[in-house]
């Protein structure tokens, strides 16, 4: 039996469109041609905007497309405790820290280095006194990942680093500079936990050997790898395929009635045309 799996992994906050499809049968293609298993995991810890009928909805736009998954529906949101000791453990080896500041206010506080294309953003806890108080009053924060500390508990591990990409021609070794990470949200301030902690803990714990998204989530790559080697979880190999983008160049939005998979079913269009025109050249 292969052990080649991957997952595909949407979030219910609107209707699947093309461009979902096109990744789905990019998960479907890859998992069939290694002999694959192929895991269907709800990324739905966004409480504000998930809704049961958008999961219902991608449900059976699945089944319509074709798609075949092995082993139970992974909900995210029924697994916030789990996220949440995750947190506690980085917390108590000094890796996490409480973050009490604005998105104005991290704006205004990151650093940009003329070797970095982007601000970095570095903080720290606060002193115990202040942050009891800030606690008791009711002050909304975030769970950051210290950098700092990571890499000091890493070690010479922190500069070696390196993930299997695939999606490029060929294999290639990437290595990741976490000296150029800002101090990533893990948890948020309206939700037990961010993408990046429950995407990796779950890639873990459902045993994902193969990663294969959008090529728009190549910068989130570093902060998985990095939280991977602080948890020890396996590394999966990678493969970000191109992302299917409209005439006028832009990517497909879930505002877009037009380009769901409802309603291109309900307009007579078959799964087999939805795979020809999402195909590459």
């Amino acid at each position: 039996m292969s052990g080649f799996v991957t997952r595909f992994a949407p979030s219910p906050t609107g209707l699947l469109h093309l461009g979902h499809a096109a990744s789905a049968l990019r998960v479907q293609d890859l998992a069939q041609a290694a002999g694959g298993t192929i895991r269907l995991r709800i990324e739905d810890i966004d409480t504000a905007r998930c809704r049961p009928e958008f999961e219902a909805a991608i449900l059976e736009d699945l089944a319509w497309l074709g798609l075949e998954w092995q082993g139970p529906v992974r909900r995210q949101s029924e697994h916030f405790e789990a996220y949440a000791q995750v947190i506690d453990k980085l917390h108590q080896r000094g890796l996490a820290y409480r973050c009490f500041r604005t998105r104005r206010e991290v704006a205004a506080e990151a650093d940009r280095a003329p070797h970095q294309r982007e601000a970095v953003f570095r903080g720290s806890p606060l002193p115990v006194a202040e942050e009891q108080a800030r606690l008791s009053a009711g002050d909304p924060h975030a769970w950051r990942l210290s950098i700092a500390a990571a890499r000091d508990w890493l070690g010479a591990d922190a500069d070696n680093l390196v993930y299997t990409e695939t999606g490029m021609p060929g294999e290639t070794q990437v290595r990741v500079a976490t000296d150029t990470l800002s101090d990533v949200v893990i948890g948020r301030k309206d939700s037990p936990a961010s993408y990046h902690l429950a995407a990796c803990h779950d890639d873990a714990l459902q045993g994902v050997s193969h990663v294969i998204r959008g090529e728009d989530l190549v910068p989130s790559t570093p902060v998985h790898v990095l939280l991977q080697a602080l948890m020890g979880w396996p590394r999966p190999v990678y493969h970000h395929h191109r992302l299917l983008l409209d005439e006028n160049g832009k990517r497909f939005a879930k505002r877009d009635a037009s380009v769901t998979l409802r309603h291109l079913r309900e307009s007579g269009v078959t799964p087999e045309q939805i795979r020809r025109m999402t195909s590459r050249p």
